[in-house]
């Protein structure tokens, strides 16, 4: 379980590591905002249709193979990245990035809960969901620490991801078992498309659209903070940028942890009005005022923790266990695509408009999507409580087996 963790800490950290520096690549390349912004989208676009089929693999062929290719495709978009000259490298980084995530996510993520200990006072989803968290976090941070203090500040942080990489693949050699399945089995393997069985359908749109949004607001930061901080306000700087980055996912893992503590549907609510809040902000002043974008990328942080969170719980726990590995590859595919969706609409919009503008513009359009999922979630709420002949369903425990949905 351990080593499963590391591996996505590992992984997510490296698909993270280029945020703070595309500002130094795009000086370095001279290519426009349109194409900075689609190297960040690359990742969901690559890495959706990766999860899908990568996923289900897993279970067939076992998690070993699976994952060894993921570090391996990993360090190829690390060095891709060290040996970038031109904006095709970066491209041909994010492409191996991705695809690495989007391998290792479902069978990671099976490690972690069937190895979990009975006496674990964390479920699986939770422990899974704060490794990702905790790499997104550690990859701008980190990157933007060495590139500022660091010789090489495009070299350096990969070296560095090169090296725990290998950390890593070693750790899978002497944890991970090989895979027990019988080759017939594997060669009857085929994809096979997500599956939401009908009893959870009303939660799994809701908690679809509170996982997008919660993504889709963490993305703008992810994508633009770096650019909106050097040309709005002249305190750019790689350490500047990855320590705001750093902040927005820092927030997010005491709020996962604060919202385990209530129901799955309560910590949705107030996930998403954080993240409307912090649309709110970005668009009034967050563009021109260095304390309003810092605000902005708490609000953000607080809010994907409990609404990711949530929505994360609330789709395990309706969701029978023979269809939860397509449930889940479904899930995760709309947060991919909200962590990538918002930076192409703005690359797309400062084609015509300035950067800070075009922040403004996908902020405001992204506040009615924050109300209309607060209105899905009070409503389906309310339908839930009708269900249950009005009893209100009580918060997860933190201890005991019993209780996580992922024990059966």
């Amino acid at each position: 379980m351990r080593t499963a963790g590391a591996l996505v800490v590992t992984l997510t950290a490296g698909a993270y590591l280029p945020s703070p520096l595309y500002p130094d690549y795009q000086r370095l390349f001279g290519y426009d905002d349109l194409v900075m912004t689609l190297l960040f989208a690359t990742f969901a676009l690559v890495g959706c249709p990766a999860l899908l089929l990568c996923g289900p693999a897993a279970d067939a062929v076992g998690h070993r193979p699976v994952l060894r290719a993921s570090v391996l495709l990993a360090a190829v978009g690390s060095c891709c990245f060290a040996l970038a000259d031109s904006p095709v490298w970066l491209f041909a980084g994010r492409v191996g990035q991705a695809l690495a995530l989007g391998a290792a996510t479902g069978a990671a993520q099976a490690l972690i809960v069937r190895h979990r200990t009975p006496t674990a006072r964390v479920g699986g989803p939770l422990l899974a969901s704060l490794a990702f968290t905790v790499g997104t976090a550690a990859g701008p941070a980190a990157s933007g620490l060495l590139a500022h203090y660091v010789p090489g500040p495009l070299v350096t942080p990969y070296l560095l991801h090169l090296v725990l990489l290998a950390w890593v693949w070693h750790r899978l050699h002497r944890d991970v078992p090989e895979p027990t399945v019988a080759r017939e089995a594997r060669r009857r393997w085929r994809p096979v498309r997500p599956h939401v069985p009908p009893a959870a359908r009303k939660v799994f749109v809701v908690a679809g659209l509170n996982g997008f949004l919660a993504w889709a607001v963490v993305g703008i930061h992810l994508a633009l903070v770096p650019a909106l901080l050097e040309r709005a306000l002249h305190s750019g700087g790689p350490a500047a940028a990855g320590g705001v980055l750093g902040a927005v996912l820092a927030w997010s893992l005491p709020a996962q942890l604060a919202g385990a503590r209530r129901t799955a549907q309560r910590a949705q609510y107030l996930g998403v009005a954080a993240l409307t809040g912090s649309l709110l902000l970005l668009a009034v002043a967050g563009t021109a005022s260095l304390p309003a974008m810092l605000g902005s990328a708490l609000l953000a942080g607080a809010g994907h923790g409990a609404a990711f969170g949530g929505a994360a719980r609330a789709v395990d726990a309706r969701t029978p266990a023979e269809h939860r590995a397509g449930t889940g590859a479904a899930l995760y595919l709309l947060f991919y695509l909200g962590s990538g969706t918002p930076a192409v609409a703005v690359g797309l919009l400062a084609t015509s408009v300035p950067l800070t503008a075009a922040v403004s513009l996908t902020s405001r359009a992204g506040v009615p999507l924050g109300v209309l999922a607060l209105l899905a979630t009070f409503c389906l709420a309310v339908s839930e409580r009708r269900r249950t002949g009005g009893a209100r369903p009580s918060p997860t425990r933190r201890a005991g087996p019993a209780v996580d949905p992922t024990d059966r």
